[in-house]
């Protein structure tokens, strides 16, 4: 893992785990003895074995395991960091289209030893942000710069040993897009009537073919996800089941190319470019891969990962200093439209790489992606008249939503951003504890009034919940640069001053947040381009009356997505939605030596 990680950078940290459960315990080595040889000796007697081999712990590990509730696991990411992304362009070479021979031979497919991928990228418009601030340009104008470097003529491709690049740099805002037209309908099918909701069987809270509970919580946060998942496992049923935009990308990326060209998931690798280093851990997820949405996966190869690898702001700009490029001097302009190799599906190729450049949300929205605004919208546009009251909570990081057509509240809504705020809301969702003694009330709350964001309110009046790890959103995640590593940054670029502006060279907690204002104006200013085409239709998207919000057509969203499952064969419920798990730790039980050694016997493929 990347030596520029350190529990410093973490800002959602609760509490370090006490233990550890990955094992480093082995069943002894069976001795080799001659046919017929049998020795009675006593325990004290037995020769010492030889020591265990190091333990190895891989973020896999690390998810399940309720021992540590912190992003600070990922520090224990062994294959998601820069130096993974150059090796891996460095050992394979860049796989083109059209291919050479439908049999893949000249392209090292179908298992040939000297194979290639097909390398695709994401970035997240967060990551653009903070790179735009850092070198004092446009949102825009970043991401131009990252698609320079990852496929551009002077980027990776000039070094290496193959001068492998990246064949597709696509914006998450894209499939963001997706994301939000269906959180939208997660909620309407949530607030439906109890009798046409699908009954769930008990213990399947999280599955993904069950209706979330009211309020739904937002499922985009991994860092949120894992710590509900090992520390508060009541909250699962009121989780959305809805996928990430990183993850919905990569289920994308990897289906339809698959498909498209008949090649091996493995041959495909997707690493996306995010704000937090917790994205890594949603990567990791068991439920985020080729299992999912393979028809017929290869039960002699394991599951591959949608999302191959995960890197930050930070860790994209160590990678172009590990290669000798100098960022800031990138071209700032998009890279040339004949260097551009179509995606394999016309439908899809025009929904992720839209002729006009799609912006972020608007403020009001927040720099998480605006889940909960767009879903805002969604009702204010179904409910002519109405508008948007929203009211502060005990902090910024909390607030409360609703929309009102008059007197008459028609949903209500609410933000907690940052993990004790959080720790609040999963409080408030507690089932009551239910008294022993005999004639006791049981179902009582004792929780004090007033306690939800503003005085009075009750979390379970609202209908959804936008939940972030990260005080202020998205943009303040662990993996974006930080105020104190900007002038390091620009030093190693060259760059003496921009704009007259100077960094102090201790900057504390005040200069911090002045920086995040700063990243959050880059996010926020990017302009949108409005192409429209001789039907007077924007971008070619069918719209009709009633049907945007925010610019955002639902009907082409429906339209896409009915395409996508068209083309992979996939049910539309396995391509958008996931499922959540509690998490089960035996950090501090005690077992007994049978226990213990069932235990070990299982891991060794044995048993009784």
């Amino acid at each position: 893992m990347s030596a520029i990680l350190s529990a410093d950078d973490l800002n959602d940290f609760i509490s370090p785990g006490v233990a550890c459960i990955k094992p480093i315990e082995t069943l002894p080595a069976q001795p080799e003895k001659a046919l017929n040889d049998y020795e009675v000796t006593t325990e004290d007697q037995v020769a010492a074995s030889a020591p265990p081999p190091p333990a190895q712990i891989s973020l896999t590990d690390c998810l399940a395991c309720s021992g540590c509730v912190t992003s600070a696991e990922a520090v224990l990411v062994t294959l998601q960091s820069h130096t993974e992304v150059l090796s891996t362009l460095d050992t394979y070479r860049s796989l083109r289209a059209p291919w050479g021979s439908q049999n893949g031979a000249s392209n090292g497919v179908n298992g040939q030893h000297a194979e290639g991928k097909l390398f695709v990228a994401s970035v997240s418009p967060q990551t653009r942000a903070s790179l735009a601030a850092v070198f004092s340009v446009s949102e825009a104008e970043a991401g131009n710069m990252v698609a320079q470097l990852l496929s551009g003529d002077a980027g990776l491709k000039t070094g290496g040993a193959h001068g492998s690049d990246f064949t597709w740099v696509i914006d998450t805002n894209s499939t963001r897009e997706a994301c939000l037209v269906a959180a939208a309908d997660e909620v309407a099918n949530g607030l439906a009537p109890e009798a046409l909701k699908k009954p769930s069987d008990p213990g399947s809270e999280g599955a993904i073919d069950t209706t979330p509970k009211k309020p739904i919580l937002t499922s985009a946060c991994p860092g949120w996800i894992c710590y509900a998942e090992k520390t508060h496992p009541y909250v699962l049923p009121y989780i959305s089941r809805l996928k990430s935009p990183q993850a919905l990308t990569g289920t994308l990326v990897k289906s339809v190319l698959s498909r498209r060209y008949n090649v091996a998931p493995s041959q495909i690798w997707h690493v996306a470019i995010m704000p937090c280093f917790d994205k890594k851990l949603e990567a990791s997820r068991s439920e985020l891969t080729s299992s999912v949405w393979l028809d017929s996966p290869d039960a002699s190869q394991d599951p591959v990962r949608d999302v191959d690898c995960v890197i930050t702001a930070r860790e994209l700009l160590h990678m172009a200093t590990i290669r000798g490029i100098n960022f800031s001097s990138l071209p700032r302009t998009p890279v040339p439209a004949v260097q551009r190799t179509p995606f394999p599906d016309p439908q899809i190729d025009a929904f992720l790489f839209p002729p006009s450049r799609r912006k972020n949300q608007e403020a009001a929205a927040g720099s998480s992606g605006g889940y909960l605004y767009h879903i805002l919208q969604t009702y204010q546009a179904q409910n002519p008249g109405s508008s948007i009251s929203v009211a502060r909570g005990r902090n910024a990081d909390v607030m409360e939503y609703s929309v009102v057509n008059g007197s008459e509240i028609i949903i209500k809504a609410a933000r907690y951003y940052g993990f004790r705020n959080i720790q609040n809301l999963v409080r408030a969702l507690k089932p009551p504890k239910v008294s022993r003694l005999p004639g006791a009330r049981t179902g009582v709350s004792r929780r004090p009034p007033g306690r939800g964001p503003a005085a009075g309110s009750d979390v379970k009046e609202y209908a959804y919940v936008e939940v972030m790890a990260c005080p202020g959103g998205c943009t303040n995640g662990g993996g974006q640069v930080k105020v104190s590593e900007v002038e390091d940054v620009r030093i190693a670029e060259g760059i003496v001053s921009l704009n007259g502006e100077a960094i102090p060279s201790r900057p504390g907690p005040k200069e911090q947040k002045e920086w995040l204002g700063r990243v959050d104006e880059a996010y926020f200013s990017g302009e949108e381009d409005e192409v429209v085409d001789a039907d007077g239709m924007r971008d070619g998207r069918a719209e009709g009356e009633g049907d945007v919000v925010n610019g955002i057509s639902r009907r082409y969203i429906g339209e896409v997505v009915s395409h996508w499952s068209s083309v992979t064969g996939v049910d539309v419920k396995n391509l958008l939605y996931t499922s959540y798990r509690e998490v089960e730790s035996n950090v501090g039980k005690k077992q007994n030596d049978v226990e213990r050694v069932v235990a070990l016997s299982s891991t060794q493929g044995g048993g009784w």
